[in-house]
């Protein structure tokens, strides 16, 4: 039933015909070629409406022309629902307004890119929420949950998707378009009779809808076919099942109405563009989550039974696979502090009462039933218990986080979404697991466990290598045998992530032959051309076709200069995103500053993953790092390291763009002056007064060669260096015969890593730094070092840093130790010997890089180490009262801790410090000063730090622990932000 995709249509028509815009070129084909699933097709186009209107337009030029359309949103579709041959219509980007919020009658009416998170945010000061909370609900957008029927975790308390859109309006094949709700009960006319000025399109589904639904041996059949009515979570084919249980075809059944329909049809019947959703007040604040540990699964599993005769509100459980890749992700780390040594699985299972006390309560009576359970008895190993709300939201966290953290796994098996999505009614599923259990024995497969245990549905995961043949056969065996069990058990194959591709193909066997012809007459009745999204739900290819990577085809190798050894080289390191998408959520942390302000894929993480992907594994031919789609989605990404801790699978896009930029070889005059900026600030500040004013008189020429933009200010040359200025402090003497590591009677001491940044231009900022670790008892140690080589690193300049990092580790290495740690002033300088500087070396100076790193640290992390162990305290400040707002710097936030940085600023008895949620500033280095990124690196300040700061009160002092964030917020906002160093003197006034 598929359309041929025609081959020459005519674009321009298109082009011309809607407001949006259509791209054909090659890097926007790639980026759509793909989902968060494992199948990959490049469409011929893609498209981003910015009104109904265009929707309507692509499809009329769809049906002229024998193409398809693929809707598509957050694209974290996980069965192949949203790639498409054809034209690929991404509605995330434009068609995200909140149209109306009605608290009165309980409903918000929303476009479809407008995000589950989105929109409670807007609900939740006036009381309110939207239910369904999916573990992607800081990405994922109303129009796709819509598509999947999406459940999530909080289903076991309100249910799917389904149950909350109370009026959808689509736009059908013919290019017309309909509102859908719910018709009255008490109509006594028969469903034909409701549409007789509908267009030709709905009489042909309300024909067939009447004709197959009216008979009661057909509705009978429909409904054994179907998951039985104990299984919550059912998403098999489409839902045919509660349409016959709807009036009139059931007398006194709820009212009829076609959301029910195509909820869950995954863009298969028409192109959703509006939803009328219903809103419900939000739960009670009090919150309590027991972490009930087992040695089994099979005990979470019969625990599951038993904890939901308690009604909890959210109940899910997490493998020891899970947990154990959580470990190595360092936001999901700190995360995941609940849990006790090394359990099979935890069972999450949250309470909510009026206050955190209540619900804790709750929680330990569920606990105290479990221990009376005799299924449990030596399964059971112990519960721990979160309570508040800033505590149950990490824990939770981690629990979202699971799809993600899975790009953990190092090597070319992964845990592959197949069998991931069955559901089985509560009492079966204990017994269904098991069977399960024994299946992948028999494949040899120790699979992964986690999600939904109270509703029913386990997101099981084999371990699958699909590059080779035997992996793609066990892709579809796996998946085949286990349909049969889910039958057996009458469960659904897909519970909410949707038949799409890797399902689609098993509804034959699930549903029978004379069922699935009725999909089949369905999915014609609404899409007689088949324009909508083919291949998925009904006439799917086989499952194992179009799979992401060709079969027993090697994984091309690079050799490269920074280490990508613990992933298993450049291109597993690339392979880790597996599409989940938290590179596109637009608020919390500071992944992915350019994505939030541009809103392109081409410009999230997983674009720019998918790009290398696509271009470093099927253009070998040639020289792949000059691929124009390389630049395209590189560009613009800031280095700013959010990516390698906010992404699940430590996908580390600031080092995969170093060796970009030193594979692709090319470097520009900017470039080589941005490498030379020490050299240049050492030669200009041996004449600073001439350095100055030559600056000055040349700078909008200077500007304009090296492409810097015209209204960023350049830093000065300073009356005298960092260096200088230590030199001539009359304790150096000492300091330049006396290494601290070595010396006796010298009280505590610090060696400083006095980078070039604050040696060149911050001087009074390195100033402010030796004076406070001085007024606070550190003796400070400042021996000759080389550079950080964080200009070149930015700048894929990969050799000249490797050797500016051999320098400072053969320096280092001999000096520093727990007892005299390397303590630097800007972060992005000295994180690079905790990160990149391991990266960079080989060998003996690499193991010697990895045990120096123990001892590095940034001043606020020093501060905070010495405050814990007991060697500072309030006392050791002064009395000053100060208000202060703490922005961190993003490698700061990435590689070490922004709540340590706002304890070490708060030492003094009486600061108020408030650390904002900031983002990205924007700047990045050079990033916002080069002239083509000026105005990108303004809209990222505005979103991310400035809107903070500018309601202020004027005594306030903003703290920016990074010199590129001062800068920014001098340059744009005419506000002095302070370094730490100089925040804390000022508790002495």
């Amino acid at each position: 039933m598929s359309s041929p995709i025609s081959k020459n249509p005519p674009w321009q028509n298109l082009a011309e015909s809607i407001q949006g815009e259509l791209h054909l070129d090659e890097a926007h084909r790639i980026l759509y070629a793909t989902d968060a699933s494992v199948y990959r097709q490049r469409p011929l186009g893609v498209v981003f409406p910015r009104s109904e209107e265009d929707i309507a337009a692509c499809v009329r030029f769809a049906g002229e022309n024998a193409l398809s359309i693929t809707p598509r949103a957050g694209g974290t579709s996980l069965a192949g629902q949203a790639i498409g041959g054809g034209l690929v219509i991404d509605v995330s980007r434009y068609l995200t307004r909140i149209l109306e919020i009605n608290t009165a009658e309980g409903y918000a009416i929303v476009e479809p890119g407008v995000i589950r998170d989105q929109l409670n945010g807007a609900l939740a000061p006036l009381g309110y929420w939207f239910g369904p909370n999916t573990s992607t609900a800081n990405r994922c957008t109303l129009g796709g949950m819509f598509g999947n029927n999406s459940c999530g975790s909080t289903s076991i308390t309100v249910g799917s998707t389904r149950e909350h859109v109370l009026e959808a309006r689509a736009v059908l094949a013919d290019g017309s378009v309909h509102d859908f709700g719910a018709l009255q009960q008490g109509a006594q006319t028969q469903v034909q009779g409701e549409v007789t000025e509908q267009s030709e399109t709905l009489r042909a589904v309300y024909q067939f809808l009447e004709t197959t639904l009216k008979d009661p041996n057909r509705r009978q059949q429909i409904v054994k076919a179907f998951p039985k009515a104990a299984v919550s979570r059912r998403n098999t084919g489409y839902a045919l099942d509660l349409l016959a249980r709807q009036a009139p075809f059931t007398p006194g059944g709820p009212a009829f109405n076609l959301c029910t329909l195509l909820a869950g049809s995954e863009g298969t019947l028409a192109f959703t563009t509006r939803l009328k959703v219903r809103i419900l007040p939000l739960p009670p604040a009090g919150t309590a989550v027991a972490a009930v540990h087992f040695s089994s699964i099979n005990g979470a599993m019969r625990a599951t039974q038993a904890a939901m005769r308690h009604q909890p509100f959210m109940c899910e459980l997490m493998d020891d696979t899970i947990l154990r890749l959580a470990r190595t992700n360092p936001d999901q780390a700190k995360n995941a502090n609940f849990v006790q040594g090394d359990p099979r699985a935890i069972l999450l299972v949250e309470f909510r009462a009026n206050t955190d006390a209540e619900a804790l309560r709750l929680a330990k009576v569920m606990e105290e039933d479990l221990d009376t359970v005799q299924e449990l008895q030596g399964s059971l190993i112990t519960t721990g218990y979160v309570s508040g709300a800033r505590n149950v939201a990490k824990a939770w966290a981690l629990r979202s986080a699971g799809l993600g953290i899975l790009g953990n796994m190092v090597g070319d098996a992964k845990a592959v979404a197949c069998i991931e999505d069955t559901a089985v009614a509560l009492p079966d599923l204990a017994d269904y697991i098991d069977d399960v259990a024994e299946l992948m024995k028999f494949y040899g497969q120790n699979a992964i466990y986690y999600a939904h245990a109270g509703a029913g549905e386990i997101h099981l995961r084999p371990v699958l290598n699909l590059k080779t043949t035997k992996g793609r056969q066990d892709f579809y065996a796996i998946t085949r045998d286990v349909a049969r069990l889910v039958k057996k058990y009458g469960g659904s194959l897909s519970g909410e992530h949707g038949d799409g591709r890797v399902r689609a193909p098993f509804l034959p066997e699930m549903l029978g032959p004379e069922v699935y012809q009725l999909l089949l007459e369905l999915k014609r009745a609404w899409d007689p051309a088949g324009i909508f999204n083919p291949g998925k739900i009904v006439e799917a290819p086989p499952m194992n076709e179009d799979l992401r990577y060709e079969a027993d085809v090697a994984t091309p190798d690079y050799p490269t200069l920074l280490d990508f050894s613990a992933d298993g080289g450049l291109l597993p390191a690339i392979e880790k995103c597996n599409g989940s998408g938290d590179c596109r959520k637009l608020s919390g942390g500071a992944m992915c500053p350019s994505y939030r302000a541009l809103r392109s894929e081409q410009h999230s993480t997983r674009g720019r993953a998918n790009t290398l992907r696509e271009v470093l594994t099927r253009n070998q031919h040639d020289d792949p790092f000059a691929h124009p789609a390389l630049q395209e989605a590189l560009d613009l990404c800031l280095s700013c390291k959010a990516c390698t801790s906010e992404c699940p699978s430590s996908v580390d896009m600031t080092n995969l763009k170093a060796e970009y930029l030193h594979q692709k070889g090319k470097t520009s005059l900017r470039t080589r002056l941005i490498a030379a900026n020490e050299t240049l600030y050492t030669l200009g500040g041996k004449v600073p007064r001439l350095a100055n004013f030559g600056l000055k008189l040349f700078s909008p020429v200077l500007k304009k060669v090296a492409g810097i933009a015209p209204a960023r200010s350049l830093p000065a040359f300073p009356k005298k260096s960092l260096r200088g200025w230590f030199n001539d402090q009359t304790r150096n003497a000492m300091r330049s015969t006396n290494p601290l590591s070595s010396g006796e009677g010298l009280g505590r001491g610090v060696y400083l890593f006095g980078d070039e940044f604050t040696n060149l231009q911050d001087v009074h900022v390195g100033q402010a730094t030796v004076t406070l670790l001085e007024r606070l008892g550190y003796r400070v140690q400042w021996p000759e070092h080389a550079t950080s080589g964080r200009a070149q690193l930015s700048k894929g300049l990969l050799p000249a840093a490797r050797q500016r990092a051999k320098a400072n580790v053969a320096l280092f290495s001999g000096l520093v130790s727990e007892e005299a740690p390397l303590v630097g002033i800007e972060p992005s300088a000295i994180l690079g010997f905790r990160d990149e500087y391991p990266k960079l070396l080989r060998g003996e100076l690499a193991a010697k890089a990895k045990e120096l790193a123990r001892n590095v640290y940034t001043l606020d992390e020093f501060l905070f180490r010495e405050f814990s162990a007991g060697q500072l305290g309030p006392e050791d400040f002064g009395p000053e009262a100060v208000d202060l707002v703490l922005h961190v710097h993003c490698h700061e936030k990435a590689l070490g801790d922004a709540g340590k940085c706002a304890a070490a600023l708060s030492l003094p008895t009486n600061f108020n410090v408030r650390l904002l949620d900031s983002g990205c500033c924007g700047m990045a280095g050079s990033f916002g000063y080069e002239a083509e990124h000026y105005e990108l690196s303004k809209t990222i300040a505005e979103q991310s730090l400035l809107r903070h700061l500018r309601e202020l009160p004027p005594e306030t002092v903003v703290v920016a622990s990074g010199t590129s964030c001062r800068h920014q917020v001098k340059d744009l906002l005419g506000v002095k932000a302070v370094s730490t160093a100089e925040g804390l003197l000022r508790s002495w006034g």
